[in-house]
């Protein structure tokens, strides 16, 4: 213990000697955490819309006063070429085209069925879908609406129409930032955490204090150990400052208790550390080390489930996904933030957290040699 007592020390001075250190530490996720919830909004909005109309019809004004209403379209165009339009959408001044066709009213009260033409510009498939989607609904709404103000008593009773009524669970509102700024809390301490220790022991080889660290009789998980420990407790700060920041800027405060987030956080940190001194280990230089855990972060990131559902990943991307350790953690940051989980709910997570913060700090401890 006197000797992890003086590494502890050793490090804590090397740490705060750095203003560079201290800023990556502190400053760099309480921007990130400001500014990037508000930019990460799985709402698609200001949809530049063009309307071809053919019938200009009192049917289709009220068609686009519903559209326009809604928030998610902006009208750029109206007018009657196609041919027009679809040069809008070549220029990128249109996301979407809606044709109305001639005798749209007509074909509606007479016929009662009418049809419309959409062209989407697929450039932004995620933007085309959901742009797509947001008007066929629009459209549905509308269809029900103008059948509604045909149905006549006695033969139709409007008391025989189904009502559907929606209940939304865990985040009533449907709130994205309830959705969000929990699992970009957990992409923040993962960067800083695993770039940090990355870097470290590689910073000891090149100034060359490595050398004098390895002929000392120190045990080599007791090394580990002093590596570890600094950047733990640092991590657990960064942790605490990020839930500070989402309370006062985002309102946002756990349904469950912040004892069972610390303590998830705390075998969180263990794994993604020791996960950083691995990769030090085998580093010869600050360059390897950074290049190596940007490689590992971006796959941690998109492979996590904070931009998309792992259940909608193909299976062999959600078998790779149960091998990173980010995935366990936003789940449980989410499952504690909004559904109040408890440590009973979640002890599968941390048993297999454990497992990771055994496996990646045992593999540093083996793969550290002091001789050269």
């Amino acid at each position: 213990m006197r000797t992890l007592k003086f590494l502890l020390q050793k490090e804590f001075r090397q740490i705060f000697r750095d203003p560079a250190i201290l800023r990556i530490i502190f400053i760099m996720p309480v921007i990130q955490l400001l500014v990037l919830p508000w930019a990460a909004d799985y709402e698609t909005k200001n949809i530049k819309l063009a309307v071809v109309d053919h019938d200009h019809s009192a049917y289709t004004r009220q068609l686009l006063n519903k559209i326009t209403a809604s928030g998610y379209f902006i009208l750029n165009e109206y007018g009657s070429s196609y041919r027009q339009s679809l040069q809008q959408v070549e220029n990128d001044k249109a996301d979407l085209i809606l044709e109305i066709p001639a005798h749209f009213e007509k074909d509606l009260v007479k016929e009662e069925k009418a049809t419309l033409f959409m062209a989407i510009n697929a450039i932004n498939g995620v933007k085309a879908n959901l742009g797509g989607s947001y008007l066929q609904k629009i459209i549905q709404d509308y269809n029900s609406e103008v059948r509604t103000e045909w149905i006549q008593f006695p033969r139709f009773s409007p008391e025989t129409q189904i009502a559907v009524t929606s209940s939304n669970w865990f985040n009533p509102l449907m709130n994205y930032k309830y959705f969000m700024v929990p699992g970009i809390l957990v992409i923040l301490l993962t960067m800083v955490g695993t770039n940090l220790t990355a870097i470290n022991i590689v910073k000891e080889k090149e100034i060359g204090t490595i050398e004098q660290i390895n002929v000392t009789p120190i045990h080599k998980y007791t090394f580990i150990l002093g590596k570890l420990l600094p950047f733990w407790l640092l991590g657990m700060i960064v942790l605490t400052l990020g839930l500070l920041i989402a309370y006062l800027f985002y309102g946002i405060l756990p349904l469950g208790s912040f004892f069972t987030i610390y303590v998830f956080a705390a075998i969180y940190l263990f794994a993604v550390l020791g996960l950083g001194l691995l990769v030090s280990t085998y580093a010869s230089n600050q360059q390897q080390a950074m290049l190596l855990s940007f490689f590992l972060m971006m796959i941690f990131i998109l492979l996590g489930g904070l931009y998309t559902s792992i259940d909608s990943m193909p299976e062999w991307a959600q078998w790779i996904t149960r091998f990173n350790p980010v995935s366990y953690f936003i789940e449980v940051m989410r499952m504690v933030v909004l559904k109040g989980s408890t440590l009973s709910d979640i002890r599968n997570y941390l048993y297999i957290m454990m497992g990771f913060a055994l496996f990646f700090n045992g593999w540093a401890v083996i793969s550290y040699r002091k001789r050269s």
